[in-house]
């Protein structure tokens, strides 16, 4: 089961808003996506909110977006900060990306964002949300999944 964004933050906002600011916080990001031997791939990456989805944009022909055309599947950590602090939390998504490639959808995102060009457009459709962070002296994992409630276990 895939849930879009906009799926995921109408069932969880509060969740949805914490793991966007934590993304929006610094412009890149690390993307894992399979090689065509199933090994993984991890590749820098500018995830981007617009529309009410979260968008993977990648230039023509490179080896993340070719991954993700012969496989969706991918898991995007949010760059962690210059120091150890990890404020905000640590977050990862992973889901399926789905390729754009309607025409109107192509040209309102480059109206809007001005890519370099040629690109290629993915749509993420998740399958899990996790976010990670220390409150008191407690670990505190959230995670959610499409058609479940978040989840939080705490750790002392």
């Amino acid at each position: 089961m895939n849930s879009s964004w906009s799926g995921f933050r109408a069932t969880e906002p509060d969740l949805a808003d914490a793991v966007q600011a934590r993304f929006q916080k610094y412009k890149h990001h690390v993307l894992g996506t399979l090689r065509h031997d199933g090994s993984p791939r991890l590749t820098g990456l500018e995830a981007d909110f617009r529309f009410g989805e979260l968008w993977l944009g990648m230039m023509a022909g490179s080896r993340k977006a070719l991954d993700l055309r012969r496989d969706p599947r991918f898991a995007l950590h949010a760059n962690p900060g210059p120091d150890t602090s990890m404020d905000g939390g640590d977050v990862r998504v992973s889901g399926r990306a789905v390729e754009i490639t309607d025409a109107a959808v192509i040209a309102t995102y480059v109206d809007e964002v001005k890519p370099p060009e040629p690109f290629h457009l993915f749509r993420t459709e998740l399958t899990e949300v996790v976010r990670v962070r220390v409150e008191n002296d407690e670990l505190v994992v959230q995670t959610w999944h499409p058609g479940v409630p978040v989840r939080e276990h705490r750790r002392r």
